[in-house]
């Protein structure tokens, strides 16, 4: 099982690849904006690390380099000024709609040739 799971992740990154050389970006960071645009309400560098079980350094050094290059900016809760929150920017639309489409695509590719059955199945969690 685990061969299995490595072989689609690594069938992934490769998908995920060009939208990566495009803008210039590395794996993490790629996956750390899709992330932010998959699950809006898992917004801090904490909710990242513990969701996807990435190190605290990477997501660290990843936010930065997304920062620094205007994808992101991190904003202060006012309730809670302990509460870091990450937000995309407008600069991030186009890498997003890029990787939603290299998403897509990896996901046919991962269904094609289910039967309705199988992939009902696969849908619930069977």
């Amino acid at each position: 099982m685990i061969f299995v799971d490595k072989t689609i992740t690594r069938y992934y990154e490769m998908k995920m690849a060009g939208v990566c050389e495009k803008y210039d970006l590395r794996q993490m960071e790629y996956d750390i904006l899709m992330f932010l645009y998959n699950n809006p309400k898992y917004n801090t560098a904490a909710d990242i690390v513990r969701i996807r079980k990435s190190t605290k350094s990477h997501v660290s050094t990843s936010l930065k380099v997304l920062e620094d290059r205007g994808l992101i900016e991190r904003r202060v809760d006012p309730a809670n000024k302990k509460r870091v929150t990450i937000h995309l920017l407008q600069m991030a639309n186009e890498v997003i709609e890029d990787g939603k489409w290299a998403q897509k695509e990896f996901a046919q590719d991962m269904f094609d040739g289910l039967t309705q059955s199988v992939y009902e199945c696969i849908s619930k969690g069977v």
